[in-house]
C-alpha cells in the first residue's frame, strides 16, 4: 500500500487529506484516484506536481514500492 496525502485544493476536490491506495506506478495511483473521486479530482491531478518520499517524480511509469507516500500539490497562487 501507498499512503496518498493531499494538499489545497487537491484536498477540498478529494474530500479527504489522507488515504491509502495499492503501491503501484503514480500513473496507475492517478488512475485509480480519479475513478474513486470523480472529475473534480481528475482536474486537479491533471495539473499537480507530485512529490514521492519528498522528492519530484520524473518517471510516472515506474513502479513505486510500497510504503511510500505521495504528495499531491496543485498549483499555487499568490506568494
Amino acid at each position: 500500500m501507498l499512503t496518498v496525502r493531499y494538499f489545497a485544493g487537491a484536498r477540498a476536490a478529494a474530500g479527504v487529506s489522507t488515504e491509502s491506495v495499492p503501491a503501484g506506478s503514480l500513473d496507475d495511483v492517478v488512475d485509480l484516484l480519479t475513478v474513486r473521486h470523480g472529475e473534480r479530482l481528475a482536474v486537479v491531478l491533471k495539473a499537480a506536481s507530485y512529490l514521492v518520499d519528498g522528492l519530484q517524480c520524473h518517471d510516472r511509469a515506474a513502479a513505486l514500492p510500497a510504503g511510500v507516500t505521495v504528495d499531491v500539490l496543485p498549483p499555487f497562487a499568490g506568494g
